[in-house]
């Protein structure tokens, strides 16, 4: 299964500033949107796509399952109250939003209830999603890795993420990059502005671009109509080999997301 390459991502986004930005999404050409249980937003994102008029065979949703929700039949429960309130019988892709905290709950039986939950149609593919090298190659152990459809990571200029993102490759495991902006962080650094009026273009474009361009899919959130409109033109961005280098050079390991619950990053 492919996972589109620019989706709406939902993150802090609820009632009707969530609704808003569905349809002006919906209206502008995207089908893809991602949500989780700890976002609490399912059910305003359901009746936001539920009153957009796109047909939902022509929708793919996202959502994470909550770590408080990993024991096997409190999963699949879950799962299927994620389905009522988006307002579907299943999800294009369900994923483990983050590990278990020390391992609280097994992993092998966490991922064993999301193949379950594929197997009973509730999603069509499943992933995970801040797993490390170490992680990965458990969840490769457990489902194989043509199983996993994608890890859903923290990537943009300041945090690339190598490692981590090698590894994957390796395993032929998609990557799909959040916080891709850094909270808007790298929307003013100067190597970002500098190849965004090179190319006409805006820093959010060149960000996006760069992970584009590197095979990842990203799923930036926007409450304006005009930036939704920009987000998506990224993919008509095409960096040269230079560009690519200069913003290779920003790495510096700066994480924005990095809860209590985190395990220990590569």
């Amino acid at each position: 299964m492919t996972v589109p390459s620019i989706g709406l991502g939902t993150y802090r986004l609820k009632g009707q500033v969530l609704t808003d930005s569905v349809h002006n999404a919906l209206d502008l050409g995207y089908r893809a949107f991602d949500t989780a249980q700890i976002y609490d937003n399912e059910a305003d994102l359901g009746a936001a796509l539920a009153s957009g008029n796109v047909p939902r065979g022509e929708l793919f949703l996202t959502t994470k399952v909550w770590i408080s929700n990993f024991h096997h039949d409190d999963l699949l429960a879950s799962l299927r109250e994620s389905l009522h309130k988006l307002r579907t019988d299943h999800v294009d892709l369900a994923l483990i939003h983050w590990p278990s905290p020390n391992n609280e709950v097994p992993i092998r039986e966490y991922l064993g209830a999301l193949a379950e939950a594929k197997a009973q149609g509730l999603t069509r593919a499943i992933g995970i999603s801040n797993f490390t090298i170490d992680l990965a190659r458990q969840a490769i152990d457990i489902l194989g890795a043509d199983a996993i459809a994608t890890n859903q990571i923290e990537v943009h200029p300041y945090l690339q993420n190598r490692a981590l993102i090698a590894y994957l490759r390796e395993q032929g495991i998609h990557v799909t990059a959040f916080m891709s902006l850094a909270y808007g962080a790298v929307l003013n650094d100067p190597v970002i502005q500098a190849i965004a009026e090179k190319h006409q273009a805006t820093t959010a474009q060149v960000a996006l671009a760069w992970a584009l361009q590197q095979g990842y899919a990203v799923i930036p959130s926007s409450t304006r109509r005009e930036n939704l409109a920009g987000n998506l033109q990224a993919a008509a961005l095409r960096l040269d080999d230079e560009d690519m280098a200069k913003i290779a050079t920003l790495d510096r390991g700066e994480r924005v997301a990095n809860p209590e619950i985190a395990p220990a990053w590569d």
